[in-house]
């Protein structure tokens, strides 16, 4: 990757006061660069619904329809299929067994790449304006996804030359990193960038994405939090963000601003 041709921000940006001092930045693919969360959780739910109208559990409302803003955050964002598939499948009383695991795991995996061949992800403008204001103070920056798909994510998306380094899901299973909240992936993407995790900022939108970065001992754990459902910023900062946003662009700030005025939360 080439990240030189980034360093364009504008020259009065300056970042927020939780950013200044960290050495280098790791952030997740799905909700904190592209705008694919959305496109996962529809084709978890249509994965799931299916499973269940086919194999409905004994308590009724346990069979319920997947919702795509709360059981996604709470069982499957961030996380590795089969983990996520697993977990929402013990929500719904029902056994994860593994030839169950792997049938909808892989039926979402399908789903998903068709819904990305029919329509276009874009990076969030405000992740972008941030990553080009990092660069331009010359902070190393990494991309970190449990999912297969993010060096085609990014590159559709035309950021992946803002990185130094990418670690998908696919590296993960080469290296047999564990899954979030384990911190391993995101370890494995300061490792490469040469800084410690205790001088480095994770930003991350999964509840398991933040409980990964505050137990591998980063110095900062940015929440994103696109929902602006009741109840999401307040369980980001419980699993481990120092802070949560709405949009990275308000971690940019012009002059003497700072930038911070959709955030929640403080620094420990």
């Amino acid at each position: 990757m080439n990240p030189a041709r980034a360093r364009a921000g504008k020259p009065g940006d300056t970042l927020a006061p939780v950013l200044r001092d960290v050495r280098a930045v790791v952030l997740d693919t799905d909700g904190v660069i592209t705008d694919s969360a959305r496109v996962h959780a529809a084709a978890w739910k249509t994965a799931f619904d299916t499973f269940l109208r086919a194999h409905p559990p004994e308590d009724p409302h346990q069979g319920r329809p997947f919702d795509e803003r709360d059981d996604y955050l709470r069982y499957v964002d961030g996380k590795p299929r089969p983990d996520g598939a697993a977990a929402f499948l013990v929500s719904r009383g029902l056994d994860p067994l593994a030839e169950t695991v792997r049938e909808v795991a892989a039926d979402k995996e399908r789903l998903y790449t068709g819904m990305l061949r029919e329509h276009a992800v874009d990076a969030y403008p405000g992740t972008v304006r941030l990553l080009r204001a990092l660069r331009r103070r010359g902070v190393p920056l990494a991309a970190a996804s449990a999912s297969r798909h993010a060096g085609e994510l990014l590159t559709g998306a035309k950021v992946l030359d803002l990185f130094d380094t990418l670690v998908d899901g696919g590296e993960a299973a080469r290296l047999d990193l564990p899954g979030k909240p384990d911190p391993a992936l995101f370890l494995e993407a300061v490792r490469r960038l040469g800084v410690p995790a205790d001088r480095a900022a994770v930003i991350e939108d999964a509840l398991a994405g933040v409980e990964a970065g505050r137990r591998g001992g980063f110095a900062v754990v940015i929440g994103v939090d696109r929902t602006a459902g009741p109840g999401t910023g307040e369980a980001l900062l419980r699993h481990g963000a120092h802070l949560v946003v709405r949009d990275l662009g308000a971690l940019v700030g012009t002059g003497t601003g700072t930038g911070t005025g959709t955030g929640t939360g403080a620094a420990r």
